[in-house]
């Protein structure tokens, strides 16, 4: 039967037809029998077609219909490879699901594109405590509130057990049945684009997990014999019968996009997505999802540890074509600050001024340097990027998970310093992406959690362990011994989030609106433009950024003090220079007793410049040149003298 003539969405999996009945197809090319047989015992040989297709359409096969395949006269029965749903999890049957059961009322969403995003990673199953798509469809409209504008939704591709951090997924098309139905994630992102929030998924496109993959079952060919991952076996993108998994992948992609009306991608682990075809597999990705949005605005993001900005820049220039690239050198520094420990993979950073005034103006600190780390070469270069490309954080999944406890960076780091370099992350040019509950210092932790079982359930342990084990203090049996097991439900459950946190810590919670509704309303840190800001170090531990208005008078500085108290004079920097008869005023502080600080004095005064320790204050022009009169000397040490 030829596939062409029945006007399929997707070329593999089950699809209701618009006069009924369903049509099933399948890539099986080494066997010569492929049987779709339905859970009330009903079944129906499909037919073979060229490349080592199968497919049919059975009248009898509706919306809701259970079934499995069954490969020649193998008695064991297999999930569709290509499965829109599976309710009972990846080893049972796979149902047919017709997208178009759900009413979508987003027709004038236009999507999104990088420029003035704000981003925040979910894990459906500990957002809310439910861990479903109704429950947080509900907080959707309080995070547009806050100041967010795209949800990056952890993987939900199903896999086994009850909890998990998605990234084994075993049944790419199948978002998991742990948060509800299909209809229940497309309700999710109807919502959002009602609230103003664009929504991207997190997709693992390098390997599959380890438990419930039935892919070899049908070909053997879906995986590489030349690569491998850290997690399992590569997919094959350019050895021998590569097509129909090329087509596999690329045909998700835009699933996802079409029939969900996601607004882009998050690509895990690229570095292990192996191709050596024109077009690779990453640029072909990108087209096919631009593509499948017919017309509506998309983002593709790539986490990429060795930093190739290829994947970011045209296709004319030779690379792929994608928006956005994870930025780890920004998170290292900002880390090393926070806690001084530079470790383990944090070993090349220093966090210090010079670190995060280049990473502000050029994105990767790393584009081709020596790494003793590695002990080789880390990252190619392009100082030409928007900074917009650059997703930068101060916490994700993989970060806080690496703590060993799970620990956030509020719970690590002077209370000061942290709200410091918050205000770097948020009015930064790049574009910031929150944790959930980051926002308002959530007390849960975020640990890895998977539920395996038996014997893998003790690799995968033991594997965290090791992994751990890099950092030296999380390397001691003693600490080795109070690690959090990844199979417990109680590690799983402890990560849930509690919003009536949102009152009890008020302060920071207002703290992060504030800057958000800055970056929002300010033209200097609306702008994102390459070029648009500037920095200088002024101390050992300060530094300051000049953001760029249209005119001298939208221009503001950000005076970020990662150390001591410092009394700057003179000061020979032409950057702190304020607009021509004017001087500067305090716009905003991270020392505001709003947010739990001491309070801030003026900063430019007939004294110097006094730029408060542990703190970020934003300076605007202020209406005259006249500055502040202040003694360094405090009238209560006079009067004892």
């Amino acid at each position: 039967m030829a596939v062409t003539n029945l006007n399929r969405r997707r070329p593999i999996g089950a699809e209701v037809l618009p006069q009924g009945g369903v049509h099933f197809r399948v890539w099986s090319p080494h066997h010569e029998a492929l049987v779709v047989v339905f859970e009330d015992g009903q079944s129906y040989a499909l037919q073979a077609e060229t490349a080592g297709y199968f497919s049919g359409m059975v009248a009898e096969a509706h919306a809701g219909t259970q079934y499995r395949f069954r490969l020649d006269q193998s008695e064991q029965l297999y999930p569709d490879p290509a499965s829109r749903f599976q309710p009972r999890g990846p080893h049972g049957p796979s149902q047919v699901i017709d997208p178009h059961h759900f009413v979508w009322t987003d027709e004038a969403w236009g999507g999104v594109s990088m420029p003035g995003q704000v981003m925040y990673e979910m894990h459906i199953g500990t957002f809310t405590r439910e861990g479903t798509w109704a429950a947080a469809s509900r907080e959707l409209p309080e995070l547009a509130r806050l100041g967010i504008t795209v949800v990056e939704v952890m993987p939900v591709a199903d896999f086994p057990g009850q909890f998990g951090w998605g990234y084994d997924g075993v049944n790419l098309f199948a978002p998991t049945r742990l948060y509800g139905t299909p209809d229940d994630f497309r309700h999710f992102v109807n919502t959002a684009h009602a609230v103003g929030i664009g929504v991207i998924l997190d997709v693992v496109y390098n390997h599959l997990g380890p438990d419930g993959n039935y892919l070899k079952a049908f070909a053997e060919e879906y995986f590489s014999t030349q690569y491998t991952t850290e997690w399992g076996e590569a997919l094959n993108y350019d050895g021998e019968q590569c097509g129909p998994v090329r087509e596999y992948i690329v045909s998700n992609a835009a699933y996802w996009i079409d029939e969900f009306h996601l607004d882009g991608l998050r690509l895990d682990a690229t570095q292990n997505i192996y191709d050596t075809s024109e077009p690779h597999i990453l640029a072909q990705i990108g087209c096919c999802v631009r593509a499948a949005a017919r017309g509506r605005a998309t983002i593709i993001v790539a986490e990429n540890e060795p930093q190739h900005v290829n994947l970011v820049q045209a296709v004319e220039r030779g690379g792929y074509g994608l928006d956005g690239l994870w930025n780890d050198d920004f998170h290292h520094s900002l880390m090393v600050a926070l806690t001084g420990r530079n470790e383990a993979y944090y070993t090349d950073y220093r966090g210090k001024p010079q670190e995060f005034i280049s990473a502000i103006k050029y994105g990767y600190l790393y584009q081709g340097q020596w790494y003793r780390w590695q002990q080789q070469r880390r990252g190619t270069a392009d100082l030409t990027l928007a900074p917009t490309v650059y997703v930068n954080f101060m916490q994700n999944h993989d970060q806080i998970a690496n703590s060993g406890r799970g620990e956030r960076s509020h719970i690590l780091a002077h209370p000061g310093l942290y709200r410091a370099l918050t205000a770097l992350l948020l009015l930064a040019p790049g574009t910031p992406m929150l944790l959930q509950g980051q926002e308002f210092n959530a007390s849960a932790p975020f640990l890895y959690f998977a539920d395996f079982k038996g014997a893998l359930r003790r690799v995968v342990s033991e594997g965290r362990k090791q992994s751990l084990a890099q950092f030296r203090g999380l390397a001691l049996p003693e600490t080795q011994a109070v690690l959090a097991e990844p199979g417990d439900p109680d590690t799983f459950n402890c990560c849930k989030l509690d919003f009536s946190e949102r009152e009890s810590h008020a302060d920071i919670y207002q703290m992060h609106a504030d800057l958000l509704t800055l970056r929002r309303t300010e033209r200097a840190f609306q702008a994102q433009r390459r070029g648009g800001v500037d920095g200088a170090v002024l101390g050992e531990d300060t530094f300051m950024l000049r953001f760029f208005g249209a005119d001298t008078d939208d221009d503001r500085l950000l005076l970020v003090n990662l150390g001591l108290d410092l009394i700057l004079n003179p000061a020979p920097e032409p950057l702190l220079a304020p607009p021509d008869g004017r001087g500067w005023e305090i716009q905003w502080s991270s020392e505001d007793p709003a947010y739990g600080g001491l309070g801030t004095p003026p900063v430019e005064t007939n004294e110097g410049w006094l730029i408060p320790g542990h703190a970020a204050v934003v300076l605007k022009p202020g209406s005259c040149r006249e500055v502040a009169r202040v003694s360094l000397v405090h009238p209560a040490v006079k009067e004892v003298s």
